[in-house]
């Protein structure tokens, strides 16, 4: 009797483990709540009270060497890589809050060690910009003593191999959707983070082929809970998401269902 139950035990633990490895990511943080916004300090501090597994942010770096936090590279008019970082102080985001920095993130996830930055460089207009960007970004990182609760993902091919040549070990993962999990995995990244529409219905074998390579494999942007629950059912290791707290229901309804 006593081994049935110990069976049973871990077979409902298995299948806990099996709906539950999908790491949770808050696309730009958890913004999608009241009071917040999109790269800013309250979706941060959102995601990290919802205990997901990162926040996702898009970083610049200001012509005076300031990497600051935006998904377009001009805000509110404003070219970010041409400003220097007295121009954005006066801007405000959607919820009245300014244009955060990368350090003032730093200073927030160091002060835990469950939710990591996901932490997108953004394609900048010259290579030379893009180098400053992650010379600058890979620096504060290891200042703040933060390096493992940091993965990288960058759309340029530039970005992801100056910071794979920095450090083979930074956990660096491509946006484009153009590469196969084999020329990813020569190219000594750690995972493809790709669109859904690319794992879908373009190449939906590139899953099993990652993770038989052992490359982590991410999708972007789930939002609906058909999608959900597909992307679930493929096992893969992150799903990045608008809504978060509608990601993390559904993988605690099915974790209790399997318990059943």
């Amino acid at each position: 009797m006593k081994s049935i139950c110990c069976i049973a035990v871990f077979l409902a633990s298995s299948c806990i483990f099996c709906y539950s490895q999908a790491g949770i990511i808050a696309h730009r943080g958890f913004w999608n709540k009241f009071g917040s916004a999109q790269n800013s300090l309250s979706s941060l501090e959102n995601a990290i009270n919802l205990g997901v597994y990162g926040s996702e942010l898009d970083a610049y770096i200001t012509k005076d060497g300031v990497v600051v936090l935006s998904h377009d590279n001009k805000y509110q008019g404003i070219e970010i890589e041409t400003a220097n970082y007295a121009e954005l102080l006066p801007l405000r985001l959607p919820n009245g809050e300014p244009i955060p920095t990368l350090q003032q993130y730093i200073d927030r996830v160091k002060q835990q060690q469950q939710t990591k930055l996901i932490l997108e460089i953004k394609p900048h207009t010259t290579v030379e910009n893009e180098n400053r960007a992650v010379t600058a970004i890979v620096q504060l990182v290891n200042d703040g003593g933060i390096t493992e609760l940091v993965d990288y993902i960058s759309f340029s091919e530039n970005i992801c191999r100056e910071l794979i040549k920095c450090n083979p070990k930074h956990r660096v993962a491509y946006l484009s959707g153009n590469k196969s999990p084999e020329e990813l995995k020569k190219e000594g990244y750690w995972g493809l983070d790709y669109a859904i529409n690319v794992l879908k219905k373009q190449h939906p074998e590139w899953i099993k082929e990652a993770k038989k390579l052992g490359l982590t494999v991410n999708v972007w942007t789930v939002n609906s809970p058909e999608d959900i629950s597909y992307f679930i059912s493929q096992e893969v290791d992150y799903i990045t998401t608008d809504n978060p707290q509608l990601l993390k229901d559904v993988l605690e309804s099915k974790a209790g269902a399997a318990q059943l």
